[in-house]
């Protein structure tokens, strides 16, 4: 093999190592913050599992990078996202269903007062 094909090589192989160890972490850390909210809804708020519909982590790209969003099996028309850092926080709702763009925060089941921003 000439050399300038081994350079070559080696050099993609290296590019390749970085970009597939950029998406493990994102998947990675996508999948711990998802366990950490579940296991606070869970365990800390007692909600049984069959009344979470789906938790999901996210990556974005703003601050913070990882987040959770939670359906719940009561409200599916309402994702709640959760930052899962230091320790697990409800930090806002999105209604996703326009057929309840009237809903307030008192007419929400899941929301946390003490752990919102909103």
């Amino acid at each position: 093999m000439p050399k300038k094909f081994k350079v070559v090589l080696i050099f993609l192989i290296f590019v390749l190592g970085i970009i597939l160890a950029r998406f493990i972490y994102i998947k990675a850390n996508e999948h711990i913050y998802a366990n950490r909210v579940t296991d606070y809804l869970v365990n800390e708020m007692e909600y049984d599992e069959s009344e979470i519909a789906s938790v999901e982590g996210v990556y974005g790209f703003k601050l913070p990078k990882f987040y959770v969003v939670v359906t719940f099996t009561n409200e599916p028309y309402i994702e709640y996202v959760y930052f899962a850092h230091d320790r697990v926080l409800q930090f806002e709702y999105q209604i996703i269903d326009n057929k309840f763009k009237g809903i307030t925060k008192e007419d929400l089941r899941n929301y946390d007062p003490n752990g919102s921003n909103n």
